[in-house]
């Protein structure tokens, strides 16, 4: 099978299980320039659409996955910045429900809900999971620095007529950051926003893997213990993962491949590896190391792994 472009695992997700990612999306493209962004700060900051890359070569990558045995449990469209930008989102969904039963996923921060064409385009989605960190414009400004034209009032009542008329799966996410977003008066101001949106589930983040910002860090198992009994939700870091998967056959090649994504820390690698049956992990860690295509980040005693 020839090197994807487009689509790319399937990667364990803590909330889907084994899914297979479509990017639509130039890397860092985003109408958000979150400070806990685990691909670093936003390069371009826009929140115009594009036909970013052809429908067509995204579905025949698609398509070739398909004719394989790899087995996955949802198709997530989350791509490596904002997918909502990509203005054939759409038409790739319904693209992909054509050719398959199983669940398609949208991965998004929500921004673009106040538009109507981006609402619509989402209704036929499967599961929908979008983030909403803010709770007034000071902490949208300081936590996801939004493109100039985007401001909270907008981005609150996409969100609520969005879920208003989805009959999908809506799950919220809200990523707590220590020192920021986490006291009782924010997590109370958080449950009465929550009020405004309907929603299946309600997952509570905090920052795992290397943030844009250094000052980010993540919350503590009390402050998250505080913030389920407040809000109701489920704490995503109590998920598991199931592993990474790749069909390239070199161990250097494929854990490229996923980086290029999804960064990977060293125990994800070495675990990886060691289901691959690699004799040499240490000297692929090595290699990694020293390539100057990958950047390699010290965050909570361990090493993550991402392409540049």
């Amino acid at each position: 099978m020839s090197e994807m472009k487009y689509v790319y695992g399937p990667v364990p997700s803590r909330r889907l299980g084994i899914s297979l990612g479509i990017s639509p999306i130039p890397k860092k493209t985003c109408n958000y320039s979150c400070i806990y962004c685990q691909l670093g700060r936003t390069n371009p900051l826009t929140n115009d659409r594009n036909l970013y890359f052809p429908i067509e070569d995204m579905i025949s990558e698609f398509e070739q996955i398909q004719k394989s045995n790899i087995k996955y449990d949802v198709i997530t469209i989350v791509g490596e910045g904002e997918p909502t930008l990509y203005s054939g989102l759409g038409e790739l969904i319904l693209a992909i429900k054509k050719r398959t039963e199983i669940p398609v996923a949208v991965i998004t921060n929500g921004a673009l809900f106040y538009d109507s064409e981006v609402r619509e385009e989402l209704y036929p989605a499967d599961i929908v999971l979008p983030t909403f960190d803010a709770y007034n414009q000071k902490t949208l400004k300081e936590i996801n620095r939004p493109h100039k034209s985007i401001n909270f009032n907008k981005v609150k009542q996409g969100m609520s007529e969005f879920t208003e008329k989805y009959n999908g799966q809506l799950w919220l996410e809200i990523m707590l950051i220590d020192g920021i977003n986490d006291s009782l008066d924010s997590l109370n101001e958080y449950k009465e926003l929550l009020k405004h949106f309907k929603y299946e589930r309600l997952y509570i983040n905090t920052p795992v893997r290397p943030p844009a910002e250094e000052f980010v860090k993540p919350i503590g198992t009390e402050q998250m213990e505080r913030a389920i009994n407040i809000l109701g939700g489920i704490s995503i870091d109590l998920l598991e993962s199931q592993g990474f998967h790749s069909e390239i056959a070199d161990d250097f090649e494929a854990i490229l491949s996923i980086i290029r994504r999804h960064p990977m820390n060293q125990f994800e690698l070495e675990s990886f590896l060691k289901i691959r049956d690699c004799k040499n992990i240490d000297e692929i860690l090595c290699r990694l190391g020293n390539d100057d295509k990958i950047a390699v980040i010290s965050y909570k005693g361990y090493d993550t792994y991402r392409l540049k």
